[in-house]
């Protein structure tokens, strides 16, 4: 079956132009809202809309300063909730499932303790990641690196300025890691760090920087207070980030995790079956049982 796309332009009230891209029949409410990370990466989950896209409507957008949705600003994660906000205002939507992975899901949580109105399911995709979660992720990180990558990560790191190659290559090694299996990591990274572009550093340290001032582990029992009653954490059970830190969270909101085997931080890519079984299955009951 073929899926009608349609796209567009979104206009926020500070006069930002935001893209966004629809799959599937619109005239359905309740649709998906797909929330890419990063931050500071233009949309990625094209795939992952198709798994759904026959059972409801499901939008994804380019983040502010990011793929089509050019933009020159200082970020805030307030800014960012807004924009959400805006864009179901723009899409009639009064409230929406809505699926994040990785930094998405730090924005659907922020956004669901602003709008809990508005959020009538959510699933969070590999996170948010709580506690000192960076710790485990940097040392398994350079345990699947050879030493010659980290030192190659390193001086391309530091470079006041890259050519188009270098960036290549320093988030073909940024990103390899994040695969459970070494050789489909490679090819997949090296593949998005020509189509995942271009990166903007600047939305990313701004984002980052602000998250780690107020980090979201300090909202969580206001956020169990208003999840909506359907809401679930998938992880890739190979992910380089310390599933640990997923298995705390699940604790402290009262949620049910499932672990995806053989599959890293982006598990679709490695086991698309097994992740589109969970996404239907969540989206199928979400859209009949709002």
């Amino acid at each position: 079956m073929t899926l009608r796309e349609t796209q567009g332009l979104a206009a926020m009230s500070d006069e930002a132009q935001l893209h966004w891209t629809a799959l599937g029949d619109t005239h359905r409410k309740l649709p998906v809202v797909l929330l890419h990370g990063g931050p500071g990466l233009p949309d990625y989950l094209r795939d992952v809309a198709a798994m759904v896209a026959d059972l409801a409507p499901v939008y994804r957008y380019d983040q502010r300063g990011t793929g089509r949705s050019r933009w020159w600003g200082r970020h805030s994660l307030t800014r960012h909730v807004d924009d959400l906000a805006e864009l179901l205002d723009a899409w009639e939507v009064p409230r929406a499932v809505l699926i994040g992975h990785s930094y998405g899901t730090d924005l659907a949580s922020r956004f669901c303790l602003a709008h809990s109105d508005r959020v009538a399911a959510m699933l969070l995709m590999c996170g948010p990641f709580i506690g000192d979660w960076r710790t485990g992720y940097r040392a398994e990180r350079r345990r699947r690196m050879s030493a010659t990558q980290q030192e190659r990560r390193r001086e391309l790191g530091e470079l006041p300025c890259r050519t188009e190659e270098q960036e290549v290559e320093l988030l073909t090694l940024a990103w390899f890691t994040d695969h459970a299996d070494p050789a489909h990591g490679w090819h997949r990274a090296a593949q998005d760090a020509r189509r995942r572009r271009p990166v903007n550093w600047t939305m990313n340290g701004e984002l980052g920087e602000e998250g780690r001032a107020d980090p979201l582990d300090e909202h969580l029992d206001e956020l169990r207070g208003c999840l909506p009653a359907r809401a679930e954490l998938l992880a890739g059970a190979e992910d380089p980030r310390p599933v640990s830190a997923l298995e705390s969270l699940a604790l402290r909101l009262g949620l049910p995790l499932t672990r995806i085997e053989g599959a890293g931080h982006e598990p679709w890519s490695e086991e698309p079956d097994a992740v589109r079984a969970h996404l239907r299955r969540f989206v199928q009951g979400a859209v009949v049982r709002p």
